[in-house]
C-alpha cells in the first residue's frame, strides 16, 4: 500500500474527527475513540496483535458453550457465503475470533490481514472494524473498506452481529469478511441477512443448551419477528428469558432474571385467577411471588386462611421469605 494512499485515508480520518462530526455520525465516533481514547494512528503500519497458542486454547474453553452451539449455524452460514470469497469467524467478547470457516484457497491471504483465530480485533487494539466496534456499539454494522480506522486494513469489508447468551449478556460476534473489490452492495445485505438470521439460531441453541430441563415458550420480539424465548419450570415460573423476549416483555436486558409467574408476564398480573387443586405447589410459589413473600396477601388471594396457607407451605416445604 503506497504512501499517497496511507496519507489520504490518514488525513480524512483525521479531518472527520477534527471537524465534530462525532456528534452525528457514529462511524466518525467510532475514529475519534480509536484516536482520542486508544491513541491508535490511522496510518500505522504494525499488524494485528495475536494471542498465544495457549492463550487462544483458554479463550476457546471459556466458550465452549457457545462454539457448541454455533458449530451448525456457522457451517451453514458459511456454504452461503464462502463461494463469494468470504470467511466466517466467531469471536468472544474480547474481540478474538476463536473459530473460523474460510476456502483453503484464500486461507494465506486472509491469514495475513489477521482475519484468523487468535488475533485481536478489539477497537481498542485495531480501531474501528466490524467485530471490535460491533462489541462496543452492541449492534449489527457493516464496516465497509475506507471506513476501517487503519489504513491497512481498507481492503476489507466486514459484517458483524453480536450474540448474547442465555442471560442476555454479551457474548461474542458473528462476523462475515471478505477482502474482493467487487462485492455490491446488494450482495453485502444479503450477507448481513444471513449473519442475523445465523446469530437467532446460535442464541436460540445457546439457550435451549442452558434451560434444558425447562419448557421452552416462543414470545414476539421487540421487531415483530418471533425470536423471543422464555424457559418455564414446572411450576410454571418463567427462569430464563432471552434478550430479544426481555426487550419486547419490558424485562430490564441487564439485569439478572428473577423467577416470575409465566402468566403475570405473558398475560399481566390477574389475569389468571389460581385456585388450589391440581398443581398447589406452583400455586402457592406464585402467590407468594406475587406478594413478595406476605403471606397474609397470598392467602387472602387464594381465598384461603392464613392457618390454611402456613400449613401447605409446610407441606410443599416452600418459606415465605
Amino acid at each position: 500500500m503506497g504512501q499517497q494512499m496511507l496519507a489520504h485515508h490518514a488525513a480524512r480520518v483525521e479531518a472527520a474527527i477534527a471537524s465534530g462530526q462525532a456528534a452525528k455520525s457514529a462511524l466518525v465516533a467510532s475514529w475519534r475513540r480509536s484516536s482520542q481514547l486508544h491513541q491508535l494512528d490511522p496510518a500505522g503500519r504494525r499488524p494485528p496483535l495475536r494471542l498465544s497458542d495457549v492463550e487462544l486454547r483458554q479463550a476457546r474453553e471459556r466458550t465452549e458453550r457457545m462454539l457448541r452451539a454455533a458449530a451448525s449455524a456457522t457451517d451453514r452460514l458459511y456454504q452461503a457465503v464462502g463461494a463469494a470469497g468470504c470467511c466466517v469467524l466467531l469471536a468472544d467478547r474480547d474481540g478474538v475470533p476463536v473459530d473460523r470457516r474460510g476456502a483453503a484457497a484464500d486461507d494465506a491471504t486472509f491469514e495475513s490481514w489477521g482475519l484468523w483465530t487468535g488475533s485481536i480485533w478489539s477497537e481498542e487494539h485495531e480501531g474501528t472494524n466490524g467485530i471490535g466496534t460491533c462489541l462496543v456499539e452492541k449492534r449489527a454494522l457493516t464496516i465497509d473498506r475506507e471506513q476501517h480506522f487503519f489504513t491497512r486494513n481498507t481492503l476489507l469489508s466486514c459484517t458483524a452481529v453480536p450474540i448474547y447468551d442465555h442471560e442476555a449478556r454479551l457474548a461474542g460476534v458473528l462476523d462475515v469478511s471478505s477482502c474482493r473489490a467487487d462485492r455490491t452492495d446488494a450482495f453485502a445485505n444479503l450477507i448481513a441477512l444471513a449473519a442475523g438470521e445465523a446469530v437467532r439460531r446460535i442464541e436460540a441453541d445457546v439457550f435451549r443448551a442452558a434451560f434444558a430441563k425447562a419448557r421452552i415458550v416462543l414470545t414476539p420480539s421487540a421487531d415483530g419477528h418471533c425470536g423471543g424465548l422464555l424457559a418455564i419450570d414446572a411450576d410454571d415460573l418463567v427462569i430464563g428469558a432471552s434478550r430479544s423476549a426481555r426487550l419486547a416483555l419490558g424485562l430490564a436486558p441487564d439485569r439478572l432474571l428473577q423467577p416470575i409467574p409465566a402468566a403475570d408476564l405473558l398475560d399481566g398480573p390477574g389475569a389468571v385467577r389460581d385456585h388450589l387443586g391440581d398443581g398447589e405447589r406452583g400455586v402457592l410459589q406464585r402467590a407468594l411471588l406475587r406478594s413478595q413473600g406476605n403471606v397474609s396477601a397470598a392467602a387472602k388471594a387464594l381465598g384461603v386462611s392464613r392457618a390454611t396457607l402456613h400449613r401447605k407451605l409446610k407441606q410443599f416445604e416452600l418459606r415465605s421469605h
